[in-house]
């Protein structure tokens, strides 16, 4: 008796979508051997009608997705079309109507995961998303059955293509930022409108699922402290290097040392070069899990494209289909911990901070002293005339302009916070040149 085919709707069709189709289409007797069943595809939602889409039957394609997910025989829906609305009622709707998701939708997973996992558990469907994240990397289904007996205590990680491909090139080539911005423009690994990727909202959106998943707790995308990387000049690649590290683009997610709460941040740091995550080069991902039994793993290959966010998507259509066909669902939400999510003032980290400081005597003392009132430990400070000449620990005899690199201990966002905005007030400090936090030590 031959086994009734699984029928998938695919809602978006485009670089990503069209590779779906296209493996789902290339693949489908190997896809039928590891499911116990074939696949097939059985509708394609777009915007336009009329475009020629390479491999897809045309009468497979409906421009009305709310009728297709509406079908009744869907087994699965895919979602790659992105953005809030429609996908979220689009979601909604094929659970009510008996199907099961996968989705690669990063921002709405990151602002409404909870509310989509309430509605796929309460119709008995799956909601998985491994592309989400990382694209081709096993990262999800890792941190969620893999690990799920273990204790995660920090995920470090680079999880934008775009931004780690512009600053490895500023620190390859000592390119400026507007410079590398076009190179990877010019290349593809940019959109024409960067603001998403340069400016963290989307490995945001990565930080608040991987947070949740990590701690078993609800870390929504307004929960995630954001900085973008526009303001990273070369000269803070010059201050990295002096320090024997690099500056990357860093998602870090982290419970807190008595294990209370939780945090989650995007923002540029600087990492030590024998830290993993520094050999992490051009447009790749890499995600660094500190665990209690496992100690360290790291998660590295391509974050993004068609095809590696692709094999992602089939990855979880598998699994989902192999769940259809056993008659159960995979595991859901596991919020079970609800650790609040701490403000970004009580994160402690290490801190370099580049001052622009009149060139005479007193200015160190001055600056030590603003320090030392707001509980802020100075690990080392370096000042730097005009001329380029360098004293550590010393203050120059000589009139003029300065800079003045000062690297603390571990201390507060908070404390720091502070410390800064005393320093803008002294006479002899001209400038605060650039502020940058110091991780994976």
């Amino acid at each position: 008796m031959r086994t009734r085919p699984l029928k998938v709707a695919l809602l978006g069709c485009g670089v990503v979508g069209s590779e779906v189709a296209r493996i789902m289409t290339t693949h489908a007797d190997d896809l039928a051997a590891r499911i116990g069943a074939p696949v097939e595809l059985a509708g394609v939602a777009v915007r336009r009608a009329d475009k020629v889409r390479e491999g897809i039957d045309p009468a497979l394609v409906t421009t009305d997705a709310t009728a297709l997910v509406k079908r009744g025989d869907i087994d699965v829906v895919i979602e790659v079309i992105g953005g809030i609305e429609p996908a979220r009622t689009l979601i909604t709707t094929a659970f009510e109507h008996g199907a099961s998701v996968v989705s690669a939708n990063k921002a709405l997973l990151a602002q409404d995961g909870a509310a989509l996992h309430a509605a796929a558990e309460e119709h008995s469907r799956d909601l998985y998303y491994e592309a989400a994240v990382a694209g081709a990397i096993p990262l999800i289904r890792p941190l969620r059955e893999s690990l799920a007996g273990d204790k995660v205590n920090r995920v470090l990680g680079i999880v934008n293509g775009t931004t780690n491909f512009i600053l490895d090139k500023m620190d390859s080539t000592g390119a400026g930022y507007q410079e590398a911005l076009d190179e990877a423009t010019a290349l593809g690994f940019a959109e024409a409108d960067p603001t998403a990727d340069v400016e963290g909202f989307d490995a945001a959106a990565k930080a608040a699922i991987l947070a949740g998943i990590a701690f078993h707790t609800r870390v929504r995308l307004d929960d995630v402290h954001r900085e973008g990387m526009t303001e990273v000049t070369a000269a803070d690649f010059a201050s990295a290097r002096e320090m024997g590290c690099t500056i990357k683009l860093l998602a870090i997610c982290e419970r807190a040392a008595d294990g209370g709460s939780v945090t989650a941040r995007v923002h540029p740091a600087m990492i030590p070069l024998t830290h993993p995550l520094a050999s992490v080069r051009g447009a790749y991902n890499a995600v660094f899990v500190e665990s209690d039994a496992s100690g360290q793993l790291m998660f590295y290959g391509p974050g993004a494209g068609g095809a590696p966010t692709a094999s992602a998507v089939l990855g979880d259509l598998v699994a989902v289909c192999r769940n259809r066909r056993g008659g159960a669902t995979g595991p859901g939400e596991s919020a079970y911990a609800a650790l609040p999510v701490s403000p970004m003032g009580e994160v402690f980290t290490r801190y370099h901070i580049s001052l622009d400081v009149a060139d005479k005597p007193g200015v160190l003392a001055q600056v030590a002293t603003v320090f030392a009132e707001h509980g802020v430990s100075i690990d080392t400070v370096r000042q730097q005339g005009k001329d380029g000449g360098t004293s550590r620990s010393s203050e120059s005899e000589s009139g003029g302009e300065a800079s003045l690199v000062v690297v603390t201990h571990r201390a507060s966002d908070a404390s720091l916070g502070g410390t800064v905005e005393a320093l803008r007030q002294l006479d002899t400090v001209r400038g605060v040149a650039s502020i940058m936090r110091v991780e994976g030590e």
